[in-house]
């Protein structure tokens, strides 16, 4: 019998549910199941399969309201948030149903015949997703494979697995043939493990730290397998003198305190030009006042608990020691709920080392750093002085100034004057130790292909 994990609520402490953990002997059929149900799924005529995403997408819009109720209460989402999540499944999902029909080869002039290439599904993609957004990072995995022909095992993480076993129900009441989308509940060291040693998986998805995906990595070179990999962020946003400092202050707390500072994207360092340090600093605790911090059902709540006790205390640590001293340099804090639930406040940082922990590290939390720097090319060194480059931001009236920067660091999503990362239509992941590959965009499918050249002779 496989063993059961209880689920709960971050904001309440409260059981919620109970989930099965799949074991090496479910896992195994599982991937078996989606190994038998690849043939007649590639086969599927590209408008028939793109009329199946479209059910599918059709079924989650209708599903909408009761997606974002289970991920507030499973991750503790503010409801604003867990509508916009479950609202971009629909529309990735509605994005990609165009792609079958679309994702065309190539003719080749060459001498002597005609050059032709395919793009061939390379089998079962095992995905593997995290628990900060379970929903979309989900979805930006499966839409784009199962688009392209593959069939797809997809484990959730074990604390937010319940909206992907939706998910996976409403794939089938849409249509989607038994064994082309399975969600399998389960530990990593099992489920996410079995993916990288099985031999009918060619393809691992892994969103979730760098220390894990390197073993992924490693693992999946024993075989030559495909691997797509978003890993961690310390991402900097650059504020320069000349830009509108009220705007680029009131949106720092969205770009760092976003799902409780949960997300690989969040803007956590930022960095002030200095002459304009102390205006930016006043600016930035007037604009903590809008952080209101409680119930995630509550529709003017904007941060909602951390994930667990366990991510609690990791983030405390780059703050506080275990007396509760304060072991950095703290500008100013926001509030947070007392009693049950996994709270931890909104928090500005001004380190005065450039190796404190809080500047360096990923702390996956409501905390934020703020820094000085002296101009153009200073601000980049800052920058890039990091093992990540996931995302950023830039503030700047100057355009020229906009792009030079923007070239200049090393980020795989950058945007001047916002902290929008994210949309279905342009691709997302990393450089350096922030990942491997690209999600999203219009060469998505490109990464669930094989790209097969035929030649064909017509000299006599």
């Amino acid at each position: 019998m496989s063993p059961v994990r209880q689920i709960l609520n971050p904001a309440t402490e409260e059981p919620i549910g109970t989930v099965p953990m799949a074991g090496p002997e479910e896992t195994d059929a599982a991937i078996a199941r989606a190994a038998v149900a690849f043939p007649a799924w590639r086969q599927v005529a590209p408008a028939d399969r793109a009329l199946l995403l479209r059910r599918f997408a059709a079924a989650v819009d209708a599903a909408i309201d009761d997606l974002a109720a289970l991920e507030v209460a499973n991750a503790g989402h503010t409801i604003a948030l867990a509508r916009w999540e479950a609202g971009n499944v629909r529309d990735v999902l509605t994005y990609y149903s165009a792609a079958p029909e679309r994702h065309v080869g190539q003719q080749i002039p060459v001498a002597g015949g005609v050059d032709i290439t395919f793009h061939e599904p390379l089998g079962v993609v095992g995905i593997i997703v995290p628990w900060n957004f379970p929903m979309p990072i989900a979805a930006w995995g499966f839409a784009p494979a199962l688009a392209a022909g593959n069939t797809v095992v997809l484990k959730p993480a074990e604390l937010t697995p319940l909206t992907a076993v939706r998910l996976g129900e409403l794939a089938l009441e849409a249509g989607i043939p038994e064994g082309v989308l399975t969600v399998l509940p389960g530990k990593g060291t099992v489920v996410g493990e079995r993916f990288v040693t099985h031999p009918a998986v060619r393809k691992v998805v892994f969103t979730g730290s760098t220390a894990v995906g390197k073993r992924i990595m490693a693992g999946c070179a024993d075989q030559v397998k495909r691997v797509t990999l978003e890993l961690g962020g310390k991402s900097a946003n650059v504020i320069f003198a000349d830009s509108d400092l009220g705007k680029a202050a009131a949106a720092i707390p969205d770009g760092a305190f976003d799902n409780a500072g949960q997300d690989c994207c969040a803007r956590s360092r930022v960095l002030v030009e200095r002459p304009v340090l102390d205006e930016v600093l006043a600016l930035l605790e007037s604009a903590m006042t809008s952080v209101r911090v409680g119930d995630p059902r509550d529709a003017a709540t904007t941060m909602g608990p951390l994930i667990s006790a366990g991510q609690r205390e990791a983030v405390a640590r780059f703050v506080y020691d275990g007396d509760g001293r304060a072991v950095a340099d703290v500008a100013f804090q926001g509030s947070a709920p007392s009693g049950p639930g996994f709270w931890f406040p909104p928090t500005v940082l001004t380190p005065s080392a450039p190796d404190s922990p809080a500047f360096t590290d990923e702390i996956f939390g409501p905390v934020v750093c703020v820094v000085p720097f002296d101009d153009e090319a200073d601000a980049v060194r800052i920058a890039n002085d990091s093992a990540y480059g996931l995302s950023g931001s830039i503030w700047t009236r100057d355009i020229g100034r906009a792009l030079r920067v923007s070239r200049a660091i090393d980020a795989g999503n950058l945007s001047v004057n916002s902290h929008a990362s994210v949309r279905y239509s342009t691709p997302f992941g990393g450089f350096k130790q922030s990942g491997f590959g690209r999600e999203l965009g219009p060469s998505a499918l490109d990464a669930f292909s094989e790209t097969k050249n035929v030649f064909l002779a017509t000299d006599a």
